[in-house]
């Protein structure tokens, strides 16, 4: 493109911006973006000033907004964020705006990039590391192709952080105690809710596929429709916040914690993928006879040797490793197989074109920009390095050896070794990341839990 060219598409774009403001009479506008934690962070600007901003590309932050904890507390001593607040400028990508569907007045909001002063983008934002993991592919005339499936729980507002949570009373008056997997009655208990979410979703143009009722009492799992990565996570980063806004419309709180309740599952982010070819749009996950390719044992490959050293972007807080006990439904190794739900790569059975690979590691706790990034980072690594994979097991794969970090300081650990992780997903961000998962952790040390009273007050 010429400057010329640019400019134009550029003025074209902002045209077609303020008419869609102007048509949907919208008054303010939240300009978001997701940080490490992939909480929502940004500004709020009338309707004229962020027009202004967009034109004048004038809208901006400090940087340091990236080194702060889940917590809210910050990384002090960092190598990455000395906190001379260089400023960060926030570019609205233009093609994210939707209406805010549960404002009053109406709002629009919109996701925005990250980028300094000379037009470099940051690279510690985590919408850019998945780019650059998206780009690499491209390098290699590859396009990923995800559909996460997001599981969440239903619960009493909890006021106070010291009390178990309490499963919220459905519309027959009673809580839902057991577990009552694919129950469709059992869903229906809250149909006004998941209505509302539908609706919500459609505003936000958010592709809801399937709607079920999990193993766990008042746990839901929602599918979102394969597509784009990048569009995928946006899509993932405004559905968390938008299942928040119904239960609280409703009274109750949506939690995506990855073990919010003892005795039941946890929540996972199931992420779906394969690769398609730029040129071709062939399924590069199949060979023309049908059978899978090497593309396909490479990416497997590349999980299995690479997923442990990445456990922290599948499992971010302490709490995350509660999911991976035995008999609970989630993965306690890396073994790969077909059809196989005890395993942590599962291969679904599927027609040709839609031959994909299904990572059941992550937690609904990650952010999902991350979450697909490293995800596709194992299996880039395993096509570029031509790793083979472990031969497929069948049965259960529970009773094999547990080989994943069984705790964070592990994930820890692992990832600050890792130089191939490092390369690719870039020496700052993950520095960065190790930073807050540190500081993360060394807070939670400061806990005493009622555990540690119960057991340990008067018996030792």
């Amino acid at each position: 493109m010429t400057v010329s060219s640019i400019k134009e598409h550029k003025n074209s774009s902002i045209k077609k911006l303020k008419e869609w403001l102007e048509s949907n009479k919208i008054s303010e506008v939240e300009c978001i973006f997701p940080d490490i934690a992939g909480s929502s962070k940004g500004k709020i600007l009338p309707v004229n000033r962020f027009v202004k901003s967009v034109e004048e590309q004038s809208l901006k932050l400090a940087d340091s907004v990236f080194g702060q904890t889940v917590s809210g507390k910050w990384v002090y001593e960092s190598e990455v964020i000395d906190y001379v607040e260089e400023d960060l400028f926030m570019i609205p990508d233009l093609s994210t705006i939707r209406r805010i569907p549960w404002n009053k007045e109406p709002t629009a909001q919109i996701i925005c990039d990250l980028q300094y002063s000379d037009s470099s983008p940051s690279e510690i934002a985590p919408r850019q590391v998945l780019k650059k993991i998206i780009k690499l592919l491209e390098e290699e005339n590859m396009e990923a192709v995800v559909a996460p499936e997001l599981e969440f729980y239903l619960c009493e507002q909890n006021l106070d952080p010291d009390l178990p949570l309490k499963t919220p009373i459905g519309k027959s008056g009673r809580r839902e105690s057991g577990s009552r997997v694919f129950g469709i009655d059992a869903v229906n208990e809250f149909d006004t809710l998941t209505d509302d979410i539908y609706d919500y979703c459609e505003i936000l143009k958010i592709g809801v596929d399937t709607l079920i009722h999990e193993s766990g009492p008042s746990q839901i799992e929602i599918n979102l429709n394969h597509g784009e990565p990048l569009a995928l996570a946006d899509q993932a980063f405004m559905f968390k916040r938008a299942v928040r806004q119904v239960a609280l419309k409703h009274g109750i709180h949506a939690t995506f914690m990855a073990k919010p309740y003892q005795g039941h599952p946890g929540s996972s982010m199931h992420i779906h993928h394969n690769l398609i070819s730029s040129k071709t749009k062939q399924n590069l996950f199949c060979n023309e006879d049908g059978n899978n390719s090497k593309t396909f044992f490479n990416f497997i490959g590349g999980l299995q040797t690479y997923l442990p050293d990445a456990m922290l972007f599948f499992a971010p807080y302490v709490n995350s490793y509660r999911r991976f006990v035995i008999d609970a439904s989630a993965p306690i190794n890396t073994h790969w197989g077909i059809e196989n739900r005890t395993v942590a790569f599962r291969v679904p059975t599927s027609h040709t074109n839609s031959r994909r690979i299904e990572n059941r590691i992550p937690g609904a706790d990650t952010n999902p920009y991350l979450a697909i990034a490293a995800s596709l980072a194992c299996g880039y690594l395993g096509i570029k390095e031509d790793l083979e994979p472990e031969k497929p097991i069948a049965g259960d794969a529970f009773e094999r050896r547990h080989n994943i970090p069984k705790y964070l300081p592990d994930a820890l650990k692992r990832l600050k070794v890792s130089n191939e992780l490092t390369e690719i997903l870039g020496k700052d961000f993950l520095t960065l990341y190790t930073e807050i998962k540190q500081t993360e952790h060394d807070a939670y040390q400061n806990v005493i839990s009622a555990w540690e009273r119960e057991h340990l007050l008067l018996n030792v």
